[in-house]
C-alpha cells in the first residue's frame, strides 16, 4: 500500500480520538459543567451533527482546490477547533469548538475517502479505504484509553491539548507524504449532479441507519459499565481499549469482505451488530460477557465501515467526492440519531440498558434500507457489489 495512505491515516488517528475522547469524559465534564449525563452526551450528538452539516459544504467550497491543500486546509480548522474545546470556559465554547472541528472531520474523510481510493487498483479500493479508517479505529485502542487517563488525571482539558499536538502531526504527515494530485474536473455542478440518481440516496440511508447502533451504545458505555456491570470508573479505559481493538479488526475485515462483494458484506456486517446489541442487553450485568459481547460489537460495528463508503463511491461514480464527504455526514447523522434515542430511553427512565435494545431496533432499519437499497439497483442495473 502507499505511503500516502499511512499519512491519511495519522490525521484519521486524531480525528478520531476527538470525536470518540468525550465517551470517556462524559462523568468529568457533566461535573465541572454542571449538567447531566445525557446533556454531556449531546457533545456527541453535536459533533456529529456538525460533521453531517459542515462536510458537503466544505467539499463544495473546496472544489477548486487540488485534493491535498483541501486536506491541509482541513486540518488546520480541525486544529482550531480542538484548541477552542480545550480553551472553552463553558459548555456552550466547548460545543462551539466540537462543531468547527466536526466541520473539518466530513471534507476530510470525504475527500481522504476519493484520494485513497484513487492511489490503488480498483479491486483494492475497499481495502485502501479502510487503512485510512484504521487510524480512526487506532484511535480508539489508544487515543480514547489514554485520552481518558489523561483527562481523569489531569482534567479534561489536558486531552484536548493533546489532540491538538496529534493534529500537527497529520498535517505534517499530509504535507509530507500525501502526493499533489491535480484539481477535480466538472466542479460543483457535476457532484450535485450524482444527487438526482435514487441509488445515492439509498446508500446514504443504508449508512445512517447501519451505522447508528454502534453510537447509541458507546455514546452511553461509561455509564452502562459502572451503573448496570458493576465495573469501577477505572476500568472503563481498559474496557474502551478492547472495545478499540474490535473496530480495528473489524475494519480491515469489512475492508477484505467488500472488496469481494460489498452488499454481502453489509447485510452480514449490520446483522451481526443488529444481534450483538441484542445479546448485550441481555447480558449487560455479566462482566465476563459484558467484556466479550462489546469487544464483538466493535468488531461488527466497524466492519460497516468499507462496504458502505465503497457502496456509495458505486452509486456516485464519475463524481465521488461529495457523495463521499455526504456519506461522511451520514455516519455522522447516525450517530447523532443513535445516541439521541439512546439518550432519551435514558431520560424516559428505562435504564443504561436501554440503549442496546435502541441499537438493535436502529440496526433493523438499516438491514431493511440495505434490501431496499440492493431492490432498486436490480431495477436499475445499478452494480450492487
Amino acid at each position: 500500500m502507499p505511503l500516502a495512505l499511512f499519512a491519511l491515516a495519522i490525521s484519521a488517528f486524531g480525528i478520531g480520538t476527538t470525536e470518540f475522547i468525550i465517551n470517556g469524559l462524559l462523568p468529568d465534564l457533566a461535573a465541572d459543567f454542571d449538567v447531566t449525563i445525557p446533556v454531556a452526551g449531546l457533545l456527541v450528538s453535536g459533533y456529529a451533527l456538525g460533521v453531517a452539516v459542515g462536510g458537503p459544504p466544505l467539499t463544495m467550497l473546496g472544489s477548486r482546490l487540488s485534493r491535498k491543500n483541501m486536506l491541509l486546509a482541513l486540518m488546520v480548522l480541525f486544529i482550531a477547533g480542538n484548541l477552542l474545546s480545550a480553551l472553552a470556559p463553558s459548555y456552550g465554547v466547548l460545543m462551539v469548538g466540537r462543531f468547527l472541528a466536526a466541520f473539518a472531520h466530513g471534507a476530510y474523510f470525504g475527500v481522504g475517502s476519493v484520494v485513497a481510493a484513487d492511489l490503488v487498483a480498483p479491486q483494492k479500493r475497499a481495502s485502501a479505504i479502510a487503512l485510512m479508517f484504521t487510524g480512526l479505529t487506532l484511535a480508539n485502542v489508544l487515543g480514547v484509553p489514554v485520552g481518558t487517563w489523561i483527562g481523569q488525571a489531569f482534567g479534561w482539558r489536558a486531552t484536548f491539548w493533546v489532540v491538538v499536538v496529534i493534529g500537527v502531526a497529520g498535517l505534517i504527515g499530509v504535507l509530507a507524504l500525501v502526493p499533489r494530485q491535480p484539481r477535480p474536473t466538472g466542479g460543483v455542478l457535476r457532484e450535485l449532479a450524482t444527487f438526482r440518481k435514487g441509488s445515492v440516496w439509498l446508500a446514504l440511508l443504508m449508512t445512517v441507519f447501519g451505522f447508528a447502533p454502534v453510537f447509541a451504545v458507546i455514546t452511553f458505555i461509561a455509564p452502562m459499565m459502572t451503573e448496570v456491570g458493576g465495573f469501577s470508573s477505572a476500568t472503563v479505559p481498559v474496557v474502551m481499549a478492547l472495545f478499540g481493538v474490535g473496530l480495528v479488526v473489524g475494519n480491515l475485515v469489512g475492508g477484505r469482505f467488500a472488496d469481494r462483494a460489498v452488499m454481502p458484506a453489509i447485510y452480514g456486517s449490520v446483522g451481526l451488530l443488529t444481534v450483538l446489541a441484542v445479546v448485550l442487553a441481555v447480558v449487560a450485568g455479566n462482566q465476563v460477557a459484558f467484556v466479550v459481547v462489546i469487544t464483538l460489537f466493535g468488531v461488527a460495528g466497524f466492519a460497516t465501515v468499507p462496504p458502505l463508503q465503497t457502496r456509495v463511491l458505486d452509486a456516485a461514480s464519475g463524481a465521488p467526492m461529495l457523495a463521499s464527504a455526504a456519506n461522511i455526514g451520514a455516519f455522522n447523522v447516525g450517530n447523532a440519531i443513535g445516541s439521541f434515542a439512546a439518550g432519551l430511553t435514558i431520560d424516559a427512565g428505562l435504564g443504561y440498558v436501554a440503549p442496546a435494545w435502541t441499537a438493535a431496533l436502529l440496526g433493523v432499519v438499516g438491514i431493511a434500507m440495505a434490501g431496499l437499497a440492493a431492490l432498486q439497483a436490480r431495477r436499475t442495473l445499478v452494480p450492487a457489489g
